[in-house]
């Protein structure tokens, strides 16, 4: 069969379908309810394409070609259909794609992940989740406002979760905390200077560190810390935590030179010719008089772009107090981290790209009966408080107690679930079709492996044939007709009856959240057992 897909002409054997043809020409046409080796029956309509014969709209992925046929595949007609299927689904869809604790965080920690690491025991993995978004965990942990568990849904059950405990926890332990401090990447050659070693300098010399940067950290004052030290009190903030944390610092060969008072002449004789590239974490400029004379203003009267960080001198770059005063000092370490990789990628010659929010799902608030659903996946009671008092914190007992009260709110495939990925790329309005009155979120869990969550299915059938294809005893099938057709088990039967060995053939094959692994590292663990061969995945030993 000889087509013509975007003005390129290709021959294909019968029965190939468009979508496949298109796939061969390295033509990308989104699509969600198709896979490999999977029959083809259309339901999200995502993959629409136009046939410019009959000027109709055609589903790619279960259209079999035909001689001379001319399709187009991408136009701003096409581009609307696919943004109104998209639309449609996610009428019908119940979910937040992250946390709200999450996005709550201005560091935008992935909290929920690191509950289900700390009440698995994992605490090491826990910590390495929480310094990728935060170098200073157990200051944070004792000085933090915690907006993150003023968002968190558990406070409609009794009490939310001790967030900032956990995040302390994680980070209290001497010998887990020195662990993988090593630069990730080899040293690169290059020398940066941070001037201030408060929060956002602190955050931004452990970021740059762990990219291979040779760092050091000038500070005024004859012991580093800057406002963590000299304006927190003992009581809310024990030295002892904060000289743990710098020691980690310079434990990954940060150095640290105390006593330096940068004026304007040293700045512009010493800093930066001796550098190639500074970041001024100087705090407060009113209290710094080193920014003005160093630093043209825009327009608008301002030293540093907020969003950025970047400056109107090459390589140079702020963060911290030095762009907005008195801000909590979880936004200085998350813009001390923003600092880090935008002096990177000026260092590596990337411009950068305009930062902006992915697609985002939420749900605003639970309904009636909701609770009991995420109460599933959770423990109950109220908040652990540590038997020893707040100043000492969690045992680690008492930590995988109170991280076991995590309603699990977030979406566990927010990278992989195709509905967001193209509902980010097509601006899709998820509200456009959405009804007075939402569906109840529901959640069947097989305890041992995974779960599923049926509003966020979109009735695409895979895991359907996935378990005919694994010989499954009962099976998934489609209950119901019309607008109440779900996916479940036949005969009322649990799910873990119903996916007894493809359980992870259905969490791979699954294009949205609905199904998916309780527990990312039991997905590896399960994963770990099966090996690809010329007949596809096969099972290794008896599983």
């Amino acid at each position: 069969m000889n087509l013509t897909i975007d003005n390129l002409t290709i021959e294909v054997p019968s029965g190939t379908t468009v979508l496949q043809a298109a796939n061969s020409l390295g033509i990308h046409i989104p699509a969600m309810c198709c896979g490999e080796g999977r029959s083809s029956h259309p339901s999200c309509m995502v993959c629409m394409v136009k046939d410019l014969e009959s000027g109709k709209m055609i589903p790619s992925c279960a259209m079999p070609v035909h001689n001379g046929m001319q399709i187009q595949t991408h136009s701003p007609e096409i581009r609307e259909i696919r943004r109104e299927a998209l639309e449609l689904l996610l009428s019908d869809h119940v979910g937040d794609c992250e946390a709200p604790c999450r996005l709550s965080c201005p560091a935008f920690m992935n909290i929920p992940l690191m509950n289900r690491l700390i009440a698995a025991g994992h605490f090491q993995e826990a910590l390495n989740i929480v310094r990728e978004e935060i170098a200073l965990p157990l200051i944070l942990g004792y000085i933090c406002p915690a907006p993150c568990e003023k968002a968190c849904h558990r406070r409609s059950v009794d009490e939310p979760v001790s967030i900032c405990m956990l995040k302390r926890f994680t980070a209290s332990d001497n010998e887990r905390r020195m662990k993988n401090l090593l630069p990730a990447t080899h040293e690169n050659g290059k020398k940066v200077a941070v001037i201030g070693s408060g929060p956002a300098g602190l955050s931004a010399g452990f970021y740059l560190r762990k990219m291979g940067y040779t760092v050091t950290i000038y500070e005024r004052q004859d012991i580093p810390g800057g406002t963590l030290r000299y304006s927190i009190p003992e009581e809310k903030l024990p030295r002892r935590a904060l000289d743990a944390e710098i020691a980690c610092l310079t434990a990954m060969g940060i150095t640290m030179l105390t006593g330096q008072e940068i004026y304007a002449k040293r700045f512009e004789e010493e800093i930066v010719p001796g550098h190639d590239a500074v970041i001024l974490a100087t705090g407060d400029p009113i209290e710094n008089p080193l920014l003005p004379f160093t630093l043209p203003a825009d327009p608008d009267g301002n030293l540093f772009n907020r969003k950025t960080c970047v400056t109107s001198r090459p390589g140079i770059f702020g963060c911290g107090s030095a762009i907005n005063s008195q801000q909590m000092a979880v936004r200085s370490v998350a813009q001390g981290k923003l600092a880090a990789i935008e002096t990177d990628l000026y260092l590596s010659g990337i411009k950068p790209k305009r930062i902006r929010s992915s697609f985002h799902s939420a749900i605003s608030h639970l309904l009636p009966g909701e609770v009991e659903e995420y109460l599933k996946e959770s423990l109950h009671g109220n908040r652990i408080q540590p038997h020893e008092g707040w100043l000492h914190g969690f045992t680690p007992e008492e930590a995988m107690l109170e991280a076991g009260r995590c309603l699990h709110c977030d979406c566990r495939k927010p990278v992989s679930c195709k509905l967001r990925i193209l509902s980010d790329e097509y601006q899709a309005n998820r509200k456009r079709f959405s009804g007075p009155e939402r569906k109840r979120l529901t959640k069947f869990i097989r305890h041992d492996l995974l779960v599923y969550e049926p509003e966020k299915c979109i009735k695409c059938g895979l895991c359907v044939e996935i378990t005919a294809a694994y010989k499954e005893e009962l099976g998934l099938t489609f209950i119901g007709r019309g607008f109440h057709v779900h996916i479940g088990v036949p005969l009322g039967n649990t799910l873990r009856e119903g996916i007894a060995r493809s359980a992870f053939f259905c969490v791979e094959g699954c294009p949205t959240g609905a199904l998916s692994f309780l527990d990312q590292e039991e997905g590896v663990e399960y994963r770990a057992r099966f090996r690809m061969t010329g007949k596809g995945w096969e099972k290794i030993g008896n599983y």
